[in-house]
């Protein structure tokens, strides 16, 4: 019997508790993940760069990080033929209107706007892997784009 590879996820995150949080909700959850967590867009972007590098099937980004942001992040990714495959999940504590515009403007496939309760933060989290195939493809829906649980 084969078995799927685990499915690759990569964090993007400057808040070290919201790191250590995001890997123990996946640790929990009964998916075959392999979770990495980059400190900010600096590290996100070098991580993918490097030649060899196993590019994760999703990315969860932050927006406010020092250094680099989310949102120059997402430009970057989108402007890259090689990680036209990659899903980038919007996941920020902000839910301003603008923010969220923007980031569906610039090619990202869902806004997660942080939970605070950790029960919650694992259900968006197993809704967004098991449902990723859905935000692959365009045209996006607007509607659809703000995943609320």
């Amino acid at each position: 019997m084969k078995h799927d590879p685990p499915f690759f996820v990569l964090l993007a995150d400057d808040d070290p508790d919201d790191r250590l949080l995001f890997k123990k909700a996946f640790s929990e959850l009964s998916l075959r993940t392999i979770v990495q967590t980059v400190n900010d867009g600096i590290e996100l972007m070098e991580l993918l760069t490097k030649k060899a590098a196993l590019l994760p099937k999703i990315i969860f980004l932050d927006l406010n990080m020092p250094r680099k942001n989310g949102l120059e992040c997402l430009r970057e990714i989108k402007n890259n033929k090689k990680f036209k495959e990659i899903l980038i999940a919007i996941y920020s504590t902000s839910a301003s209107e603008k923010n969220i515009e923007d980031a569906f403007r610039f090619g990202a496939n869902v806004y997660i706007h942080k939970p605070s309760d950790f029960r919650i933060l694992k259900k968006v989290l197993d809704r967004t892997v098991v449902a990723s195939w859905h935000y692959q493809d365009p045209p996006f829906n607007k509607e659809n784009f703000l995943l609320r649980i």
